[in-house]
């Protein structure tokens, strides 16, 4: 038995509490990212701007695409961002979960919930870009049937892999 609430996935914005916003957990991905490309910020006014405008308003940001919130009861403890479907794929970014929330399937529910939507708006492909040293991300993604496919990106240390849905 545990004491800790179940954790649910919901479609943001629109379901979940008041508290199940992006904006801490892109935050605390995108200093964590900036942090182990080697060139750590102070905070989120220190970001690239791309990043900081994710954060300052993800309902702009991703207009287009589907952002899922794992709730842990009333907050949010992880999240992801599925691009909206185009030539029958859809790109997987933005996962994060709370630290103090790993080891409990929320990253795999994430993905999980992320992979049904696209099947469900006719996506035949998934795919997914990783940065090469977060090793336990690509164990989880190889788990969850994703492979290295050749890159589209042009960033070193970028990692690119994609399933069939």
């Amino acid at each position: 038995m545990t004491d800790r609430p179940e954790v649910v996935i919901v479609r943001w914005p629109g379901q979940g509490p008041a508290a199940a916003r992006p904006a801490a957990l892109l935050a605390a991905y995108h200093l964590r990212t900036q942090a182990e490309k080697g060139d750590p910020v102070a905070d989120v006014d220190a970001l690239p701007d791309r990043y900081r405008t994710e954060i300052l308003n993800p309902r702009a940001a991703f207009a287009n695409d589907t952002v899922l919130i794992a709730l842990s009861g009333d907050t949010a403890v992880g999240c992801v961002v599925l691009t909206a479907p185009a030539g029958g794929r859809s790109e997987i970014k933005r996962l994060w979960t709370d630290p103090a929330s790993r080891s409990r399937g929320v990253a795999s529910g994430l993905i999980a919930a992320a992979l049904a939507h696209a099947a469900d708006n006719g996506v035949s492909t998934v795919r997914l870009s990783v940065w090469k040293w977060r090793t336990s991300a690509i164990a989880l993604y190889e788990r969850l049937g994703f492979t290295v496919a050749p890159s589209w990106e042009t960033r070193d240390q970028l990692l690119c892999m994609e399933r069939t849905v």
